[in-house]
């Protein structure tokens, strides 16, 4: 409607029924709306807001910001004095921050050792000089592979390879898990190591500590870091993916910029205190997490690790607003004893994924009505879906507005075949609402998939080609989701190998890999299997012994102590005589699974990994009831 100024000369009456009119028919409107389209506001918001990021991020690229270190700088340079970590009660402000990176950055270029455009690995855990050390290298026009300080030394040399590293940088508490030989291997290879420490206990190593008060915390040039293409990679954030070893996601400098747009997207702004826990080597910590702050201009409460018991302790202490979560995390919460001042706090707003309906009615009902914003998305994946209504139970939303962000399919898929099922002209069918199908998103120029680093054969198995028409490509997210008459998305399952426990993905081939080493093991296949009142499925494998050999449990327990993260030991052994294959010699991995670990239906001998006896022990039905009941932890 055009507001003209004639309306001004119109006698007192009409203009009072006209905007009285005008009223009306916007009130009308709204409850129509209400009615009839219940989501529209919601999808309304949703969308200007993702439009505005873009806006966003169009002019500062035209202002010369083009990664997330850019981004950084600029709010060092405008906010330099206000808290960006607070780390065991130390505050480190956007300006300390930028100063210590500088530092690091002016050790590395002293030694010129790196240059712009080489990558470098992180072995840290959860500490401000991860971030120190992770901007100082990105100062420097470095790529940076985040590794996973729970993997062991087989993984970390695929994933120093694979990332084609030309430098190693280690954190003093994680030398623990660091063999002289695996440092040795390395340096075979021309890796340089770096040990964030005043002194090393291997020779040959360089150490940081020592050397920062040495050199001015001036910043380096900046034609260093400068981005001449926001496609180009930024990082590497390792995935276990479907099958094998951890997979090196290509991060570009686009993504990471838009993934830290999460939280502006849930409506956090610059006053609000974000809290940690999760491992930083992980996108949603890194990312959507520390980069959120960084977007917003906020502050980040950092924690060494998750603490169920201390959590709203410090949430209180430290004024927290806003959290991330995983599945695991919210129901750990709700298994601490209940206390008065359960809801004696200031948080407002969770984001993260993972997390099941029943816990989270449960988790709003003790903690009070905070916002849960539930996504769902893969760190290689070329979209992200969020659920900003704030539905229980539900990941995502295909609004009315979503045909503008992405482009998405359910499509009809075989578990049992474990394939998709086509029509006779061997295009792929799409399911019906309220059926479970294999989530697929469209690669486009808005959309684009990175592949993996090193490993084109990976990448290209991701992408499924000529979907409806021929020419278009679709990118595999390997999940089921079903999606319900009003656009919500719900998480079905996870296709093929890969399960999830203890927040974290287990590829069977991996852990299958590591057992098969062991010379009484003939044959393994791993799958996971669920546990009453855990979240994700736990580890379990079937095992084919050698002729003339015996199982033997403590062996087998050291073994996979000794070469497999906690997440991704299998809690259950089952012996077989003959392992079942399909026509195609591939492992039946459903009829296993179905089956579960209950001796009183399972023929075969079966064990259980108790961490008190070092071994694997006989199942007993009396250990059986123990774990279900939970009695026994897991």
């Amino acid at each position: 409607l055009h507001f003209t100024p004639h309306l001004l000369f119109l006698p007192s009456s009409m203009l009072y029924t006209w905007l009285s009119t005008l009223a009306g028919g916007a009130l009308v409107l709204y409850v129509s709306l209400k009615i009839f389209s219940p989501y529209f506001w919601d999808d309304l918001v949703f969308f200007l807001r993702r439009k505005r990021f873009k806006l966003v991020l169009k002019k500062r690229a035209s202002n010369g910001v083009l990664s997330l270190i850019d981004l950084f700088m600029l709010r060092a340079e405008k906010i330099p004095h206000k808290p960006f970590i607070i780390y065991e009660g130390k505050v480190h402000t956007y300006q300390d921050v930028d100063k210590r990176s500088n530092r690091i950055a002016q050790v590395f270029l002293h030694h010129r050792i790196l240059k712009k455009g080489d990558t470098v690995a992180l072995l840290m855990g959860n500490e401000p000089d991860f971030i120190h050390v992770w901007f100082g290298l990105a100062k420097l026009g470095c790529v940076v592979a985040f590794l996973n300080f729970n993997i062991r030394s087989r993984s970390l040399l695929h994933c120093i390879n694979k990332s084609t590293a030309k430098a190693l940088v280690i954190a003093e508490d994680c030398l623990g898990s660091i063999e002289e030989e695996f440092i040795s291997h390395l340096m075979d290879n021309n890796i340089t190591i770096w040990l964030m420490s005043s002194s090393s206990p291997f020779q040959h190593v360089h150490t940081i500590l020592d050397k920062l008060d040495k050199v001015p915390d001036d910043p380096v040039p900046s034609h260093l870091r400068s981005v001449t293409n926001q496609r180009n990679t930024a990082m590497y954030i390792f995935t276990s993916g479907s099958t094998g070893f951890p997979k090196a996601a290509i991060i570009s400098h686009l993504k990471a910029l838009t993934a830290c747009s999460a939280f502006f997207q849930c409506g956090t702004v610059s006053q609000d205190i974000m809290y940690i826990t999760l491992p930083l080597y992980h996108v949603s910590a890194s990312l959507l997490g520390l980069g959120g702050c960084i977007e917003l201009g906020a502050t980040c409460i950092l924690k060494k690790k998750f603490s169920a018991s201390q959590f709203w302790n410090d949430c209180r202490k430290y004024k927290v607003t806003v959290f991330l979560y995983i599945g695991e995390l919210c129901r750990y919460l709700c298994n601490q004893p209940s206390k008065e001042e359960d809801k004696v706090h200031q948080v407002r707003l969770a984001l993260g994924n993972g997390l099941r309906p029943a816990i989270w009615k449960e988790f709003l009902m003790r903690f009070g009505p905070i916002k849960i914003f539930e996504f769902y998305g893969s760190t290689e994946g070329n979209s992200l879906f969020l659920n900003y209504t704030n539905k229980i139970g539900a990941v995502g939303r295909a609004g009315i507005f979503s045909k503008f962000i992405h482009s998405f399919e359910l499509l009809k898929y075989d578990v049992w075949k474990q394939e998709l099922m086509k029509d006779e002209y061997g295009k792929c069918k799409k399911v019906p609402i309220g059926e479970s199908g294999l989530m697929v998103i469209k690669v486009t120029q808005e959309t684009p998939f990175y592949g993996y680093a090193g490993n084109e054969e990976f990448s290209e198995k991701k992408l499924l080609r000529n979907v409806f028409v021929k020419g278009d490509v679709y990118f595999d997210t390997g999940d089921l989701l079903v999606m319900d008459q009003n656009g919500f998305l719900y998480f079905s399952d996870r296709v093929g190998d890969t399960f999830r426990w203890k927040g974290e993905n287990v590829a069977t081939l991996e852990v299958s890999e590591i057992i098969e080493m062991i010379d009484f093991v003939q044959e393994v296949n791993v799958y996971g299997v669920s546990v009453k009142n855990y979240e994700g499925r736990i580890g379990m494998a079937a095992i084919v012994l050698r002729p003339d050999q015996g199982f033997d449990g403590e062996r087998l327990y050291k073994h996979v102590v000794d070469f497999l993260p906690s997440y991704a030991r299998p809690y259950f052994v089952r012996i077989m005589d003959v392992m079942q294959t399909t026509a195609t010699l591939k492992h039946q991995k459903i009829h296993l699974v179905n089956d579960g670990f209950n001796p009183e239906i399972i023929p075969e001998p079966l064990y259980f990994l108790y961490e008190s006896a070092h071994s694997y022990i006989p199942l007993t039905k009396e250990i059986y009831k123990e774990v279900v009941s939970g009695e026994i932890r897991l």
